[in-house]
């Protein structure tokens, strides 16, 4: 092969890659931004359902959350919940006295999480219903 061939197709994979670079750097510029944690005590609307967190105390491994939810009938409407404790994806225990179903009036329930196997203190909860979400920042 010779020197000229090499150095055109050179030249085009150095194209090809600055074509691919403009093209990421547009789709970043475009990509909306991260929206900001809703406060504790603050009303958030997700799909049909309003959701407050009043609170979270945590003790012995596991961080209890005080929730006020409704908006619509759901067998499953308070499933959408999880915690993400210091990297780690924390599902809620289960527990007769605990959230489940929801009511078209809002209610208070508690959501329970096991922390004891997470390393630090970070603590988000988020709250996932159809194509909407919403998170917390709890510590």
């Amino acid at each position: 092969m010779k020197t000229r061939t090499l150095l055109l197709l050179a030249l085009a994979c150095g194209v090809a890659i600055m074509l691919a670079g403009a093209v990421l750097l547009f789709q970043l510029s475009t990509r909306d931004d991260v929206e900001p944690p809703v406060a504790i005590g603050a009303e958030a609307t997700v799909g049909d359902m309003v959701v407050v967190v009043d609170g979270a105390s945590e003790s012995a491994g596991t961080i209890e959350v005080t929730v006020r939810i409704g908006g619509v009938d759901d067998a499953d409407g308070a499933a959408g919940f999880r915690l993400i404790a210091s990297g780690r994806a924390v599902e809620p225990v289960a527990g007769d006295d605990l959230c489940g179903a929801t009511t078209v009036e809002v209610t208070t329930c508690r959501l329970r999480f096991d922390v004891s196997g997470a390393d630090g203190a970070s603590r988000v909860l988020f709250y996932e219903r159809g194509d909407g979400g919403v998170r917390w920042v709890l510590a």
